[in-house]
């Protein structure tokens, strides 16, 4: 249900191919310093009028009028402040610098000396910027998104002007997310409200809007459902604790000769708020042939599962009956063992004798090769010395509430039977401290040092084992 109906995997797929194109209109007024009155149209402030999926709008500036090719003090800085002369080099330019060094060293101040360059005189003071946007109108100028989109695989091609708009429609429209979603005209403090920001503060310095076009549709049901979906947000960088170098800006000039014929500029810093138009989206279609690979796989995987289930039923039901059945004994067994204290010292006793497959020096000789087992893989110690043995084995406290837990009426004073109950719980304790729950069909064989170490501890007054043998219950016993 979940690949066929929620992934709509019985569909072909398909990704957009767009093309957009914007036209901005709007007009403002400014009289600054250095440039006197002056009306702003779409051909000052749309700068370059034409970009790819982007333009440009002009919000702020630093203007240095009336510049020509002369020479003139540098601005101050640790590398062009001078003494002398001898502190200039001729020729010399800074990448970062306005010129080329001419050698001389003049007053750029009363107070200050800096090497003369050859450049555009005066020279730029880009940090005179305006704390408010001189061209604070544009929050109300509008732009016109023209976006055709294409699924090359199903020849499905639309554009977001839709068909039954027609160019009365479109001088009066404004786009408004719940009155006129559908309007391709879009004001530009609108834009940025979306986006959660404050046009006139982003404006001052600058900064780089997304407008998001969604084209994801299912084409399995009629064409006019298929629409874009307009989203807003902020490209750029704001971080407060990462503010170098803020913003959007880039520099412009305007060219004119003087009646002298004299080639002169005005050059602008301009700050503003360029819009990428982001289109992404994909479409799909019903197709037979992912409907039947994705149905089968689904049914065959279903198939494999079920068999599965059938085939370990059995199995899995053990489990689960061991897990309930040996839950309970084990957590009281570990609350009597907090406090156990072993009532002797566990010492490895002397042998006679021990064969030649023991290699911890306690195994005894046994005629029955599955008794021929020891508890190491290399020589060192027995793990009948070990703490845990006693512990988890040998104590006695725990062996009395084990024996209790399962048979309540049971007698725990002295005699055959009693001694003979309690070397079979030790059996079945080692069993359970090293092999945990054994499967149904398996045969866990305990080692010959702990078995005849269990037998001295609890020994037969007759002494006659069985030895090693199976029982049709969960586990082989030993006696």
């Amino acid at each position: 249900i979940y690949v066929c109906v929620v992934r709509k995997s019985y569909q072909v797929k398909d990704s957009v191919i767009s093309t957009v194109t914007t036209k901005v209109k709007g007009t403002g007024f400014t009289n600054i310093s250095g440039l006197g009155a002056h009306v702003w149209d779409v051909a000052d402030y749309n700068i370059p009028p034409e970009g790819e999926s982007s333009f440009f709008v002009l919000t702020n500036m630093i203007i240095t009028p009336n510049q020509m090719q002369s020479s003139c003090p540098e601005l101050p800085d640790q590398s062009t402040i001078c003494m002398s002369d001898s502190d200039c080099t001729e020729g010399s330019s800074d990448v970062r610098g306005n010129g080329i060094q001419t050698g001389l060293c003049v007053n750029y101040s009363e107070t200050v000396k800096t090497c003369e360059v050859l450049s555009w005189c005066p020279l730029e003071i880009d940090t005179d910027l305006p704390e408010n946007p001189l061209l604070a109108a544009a929050e109300n100028f509008t732009v016109l998104i023209k976006n055709t989109v294409t699924y090359p695989k199903f020849n499905f091609h639309k554009r977001n002007i839709l068909p039954d708009v027609n160019s009365s429609y479109l001088k009066q429209c404004e786009f408004n997310r719940i009155t006129d979603p559908h309007c391709p005209i879009f004001r530009l403090k609108d834009m940025v409200a979306e986006a959660e920001e404050d046009f006139q503060t982003m404006a001052t310095r600058g900064g780089v809007l997304g407008i998001l076009i969604d084209w994801s549709c299912d084409l399995d049901f009629p064409e006019h459902y298929c629409g874009p979906k307009y989203s807003f947000c902020r490209m750029d960088n704001k971080n407060p604790e990462n503010n170098v170098a803020p913003g959007y800006n880039f520099r412009f000039a305007k060219y004119y000769k003087t009646t002298d014929d004299v080639e002169t500029r005005t050059l602008i810093k301009s700050y503003g708020i360029r819009f990428d138009v982001i289109v992404f989206g994909t479409a799909g279609k019903f197709n037979i042939v992912p409907t039947i690979v994705n149905v089968g796989l689904t049914l065959f995987s279903s198939l494999c599962l079920l068999l599965l289930l059938l085939i370990n039923y059995t199995n899995i039901q053990y489990v689960f009956c061991c897990q309930e059945y040996t839950g309970h004994l084990p957590d009281m067994v570990d609350l009597l063992q907090k406090d156990c204290i072993i009532d002797q010292q566990l010492q490895v006793l002397p042998r006679r004798s021990h064969p030649d497959w023991c290699l911890c020096g306690c195994c005894l000789p046994s005629n029955q090769p599955q008794e021929q087992l020891c508890c190491r893989r290399s020589i060192g110690r027995c793990i009948t010395t070990s703490s845990q043995f006693g512990q988890l084995v040998l104590s006695r406290p725990v062996l009395e509430a084990v024996l209790l837990y399962r048979e309540p009426l049971f007698e725990l004073t002295e005699g055959e039977e009693q001694t003979a109950a309690f070397r079979h719980c030790v059996y079945r304790q080692y069993i359970s401290w090293r092999f945990g729950v054994p499967p149904k069909e398996s045969l866990p064989v305990m080692p010959s040092c702990s078995v005849w170490r269990i037998r001295e501890l609890f020994p037969s007054k007759v002494g006659d084992y069985t030895g090693l043998r199976i029982s049709r219950t969960r586990s082989p016993m030993s006696s």
